[in-house]
């Protein structure tokens, strides 16, 4: 691994572990102050300071290591993380992710940020020990903790000698030691120097070291520094004198069990898992090769990873036990652009295995129209398997919300108590990540808008806590999100004012309490009294409103004077490969997907409104619009006699249309393309996708189509009624 990849890698895993240690900490306000939540944030800043150290980030290093005692202070009870303690720790939690922000951008930190660093760390001074408090200054600006004596680590270091090809620097991990102890005695090997100077070769490595290592951390501490050059490398760590004694203690002290002998060690913090992990690989290999197994302690104590007297005492307490295979890990770090090559992969061999079918169709012969029969089966097997890998539960992107809320009520002034549902719910990954800018836009609103302060509550006989709840679940093959809130709900008549005012509507226009409240999603309309940081300028319902209708969803809201209002986004589960249903007009190929789709029906045999394109469906009235009509198709070269219109009854949420076609051809699977960025302001249109006949086919955004035909139904009908009023 080169030193820019194990960097990158850094970057993705501190990333990761920023936001485990902000949700845990907001878990502590919810009164989950256990210990394992304590050992998670810990665990989090632990690693991160670590992995620093060894690429030399002195600056996260040095300021991450006070954070650390705090944390380790607390798990070990000394005393409890209050309120005031959390969100100090939150913002020392941004302050690492501003640091973080620095090394990406190859940059030094800014002396503003520096200084941030520092004031953090003065406050953090309660907490600290008095000799931890006179270092915060030399942490805040980069230098390199020094730590109390306890005893001398051996540690024997052979590094690949190829690790200065990988572009590691063998300096970095002395200066990565040096950072969490202080190296008291260094001897530098040059026995592997070759004999002449034409042997010698400047890109690889001949030096070894032997030192001594004072640190109060343990052994996994230690070994981080060397997680990216394990291999090819020879590392040896023996503890301190003093801890051989305590190990073989604790190893006595452990409950009977049938425990192998390296789980004994692991369980005590003898060696960690990666390091039994080698030791076993090399105890396989020498099986292969020699056919005769050496036993795993004679490995360890001859690598001096263990001594002998910690050997002896597992070996004791292990006595009888059966061999068991290694348990491996069942989950995989996989590169996100991989994922999404195998989709694009798998959707060509869908489009292929539809021309395959077609052709095959043609020929009618039995055992090739079986074979294809049996092909699309695997075909759709494998696709939704695929898709399933992409899909993530929305929980981890509702979690970030906590944050938000949290702050944000604590700049209004107001108590705000979040409540998350169906976190479990999943989503395909490309869309939860759009996802996050519209909800936040719609969280701000209702806490800066929706939820008023303590004192309008209790006058309104309200709990002075608000609530705002995120949920999702899902509703015939989509998913619904919703966001509701138990505040003051929307005012109708200030939005029909406001929006009279701006001109968006006229003042004598007579609409529904729907369309007032669907309002505000128009740009520039905003109902606030003042403008402030969060919101009131009119700027963000109406983003949120595109971003959906990008995402080929829709959103809608209910909304009752004095109790709340409730916000709901409906979207498809996925948009990489869906089942759709192929329809045509005039010879344009179109598809519906699949689970939006109710009923077909031949337009000619129903009841149709006079004047209106309307019909009387089992008693309700059903809105329907022409696909040749509002794409303003080319009439065909050559009408039939017997062409007649069908009927394809759509739905989407609670709302129901009809979609008028010429011809069906029944379901298809559908591999979604995106469209060109010249047709991205065409409405009506959410993709396209190539056929297995080598025609295009364009993918119909329902939702937009279901608003389109119910807004040209509504307009025809007051006109209606207006023109009944004249006569």
């Amino acid at each position: 691994m080169s030193m820019d990849g194990a960097l990158q890698t850094f970057f993705a895993e501190a990333d990761e572990l920023l936001e485990y240690m902000e949700s845990a900490l907001l878990r502590l306000e919810d009164g989950e102050a256990d210990s394992e939540t304590l050992n998670e944030i810990f665990r989090a800043a632990h690693t991160i300071k670590g992995s620093a150290g060894l690429f030399g980030l002195h600056a996260i290093v040095g300021f991450t290591h006070f954070v650390e005692n705090v944390l380790d202070k607390a798990r070990s009870g000394q005393f409890k993380i209050d309120t005031k303690l959390q969100g100090l720790m939150l913002q020392c939690k941004d302050h690492i992710c501003t640091l973080l922000d620095a090394v990406k951008a190859g940059q030094e930190p800014a002396q503003a940020v520096l200084q941030t660093g520092e004031d953090l760390l003065q406050k953090l001074q309660p907490w600290l020990d008095s000799s931890q408090a006179e270092a915060t200054k030399d942490a805040a600006t980069g230098l390199e903790p020094s730590t109390a004596e306890s005893g001398a680590w051996h540690i024997s270091l052979r590094l690949g000698d190829d690790v200065l090809q990988n572009g590691m620097d063998p300096l970095s991990f002395l200066r990565f030691l040096n950072g969490i102890g202080e190296i008291t005695d260094l001897v530098t090997l040059d026995d592997a120097l070759p004999d002449s100077v034409e042997a010698f070769d400047p890109e690889l490595l001949y030096l070894g070291f032997e030192l001594n290592l004072v640190t109060d951390q343990d052994r996994a501490a230690i070994e981080e520094a060397f997680c990216f050059v394990q291999e090819g490398s020879d590392i040896r760590i023996l503890p301190p004198s003093s801890k051989v004694e305590e190990y073989v203690q604790l190893i006595r002290s452990l409950p009977e069990s049938e425990h192998k002998l390296g789980e004994i060690l692991v369980r005590s913090g003898v060696i960690t898992q990666a390091a039994l992990d080698r030791a076993l690989d090399e105890q396989t290999v020498q099986s292969m090769q020699n056919g005769d197994q050496q036993m795993l302690g004679e490995i360890l104590t001859a690598k001096q990873t263990v001594p002998h007297a910690v050997v002896d005492a597992a070996l004791d307490k292990q006595k009888k036990f059966k061999d068991r295979p290694v348990q491996e890990s069942r989950f995989i770090r996989v590169d996100a652009d991989k994922l999404d090559n195998l989709i694009n992969l798998i959707g060509e061999l869908v489009i292929s295995r539809q021309r395959v079918d077609l052709l095959a169709s043609e020929t009618q012969h039995g055992p090739l129209l079986d074979a294809v029969a049996s092909l699309g089966g695997f075909t759709e097997h494998i696709r939704d398997a695929a898709l399933t890998l992409r899909m993530v539960p929305i929980g981890d992107t509702f979690q970030r919300f906590r944050r938000l809320v949290r702050d944000t009520a604590t700049e209004l002034g107001k108590s705000i108590d979040l409540k998350i549902r169906g976190a479990e719910t999943e989503l395909d990954r490309s869309m939860v990540e759009k996802l996050t800018d519209p909800l936040t836009h719609i969280v701000r609103n209702a806490i800066d808008h929706g939820i008023e302060s303590e004192a309008v509550r209790a006058q309104r006989g309200k709990p002075e806590t608000g609530t705002l709840c995120l949920s999702a679940y899902h509703d015939a093959g989509i998913i619904v999100i919703e966001v509701s809130d138990d505040g003051g709900g929307l005012d109708l008549e200030r939005i029909r004012n406001k929006a009279v005012a701006n001109g968006v509507i006229d003042a004598g226009s007579s609409i529904t309490d729907h369309d007032v409240r669907q309002l505000i999603f128009h740009p520039g309309l905003s109902t606030a009294e003042k403008v402030t940081d969060l919101s009131g300028r009119g700027v963000g319902m109406d983003v949120v409103k595109r971003n959906i209708d990008a995402l080929q969803g829709s959103v809608d809201i209910d909304s009752t004077p004095g109790q709340g209002t409730r916000l709901r986004i409906r979207l498809p589960l996925t948009l990489a490969i869906i089942d759709g249903f192929h329809v045509a007009s005039r010879n344009t190929h179109f598809i519906i997907p699949q689970n939006t789709v109710l009923e077909c029906m031949d337009l000619e045999l129903l009841k149709q409104d006079e004047g209106r394109n309307c019909i009387n469906l089992r008693g309700e009235q059903i809105p329907f619009i022409r696909l040749s009509e509002i794409f303003a198709l080319p009439q065909k070269s050559e009408v039939l006699d017997d062409q007649r219109e069908k009927l394809v009854v759509v739905q989407f949420g609670e709302t129901r249309s009809g979609i008028v076609v010429e011809d069906l051809f029944g379901e298809v699977q559908t591999v979604v393309k995106p469209l060109s960025p010249i047709f991205q302001a065409l409405q009506g249109v959410g993709g396209s996708s190539l056929l297995g006949s080598g025609d295009i086919a364009f993918i119909l955004d329902v939702p937009q189509l279901i608003e389109l035909a119910v807004r040209v139904e509504d307009r025809k009908s007051r006109g209606l009624s207006y023109a009944m009023k004249e006569r």
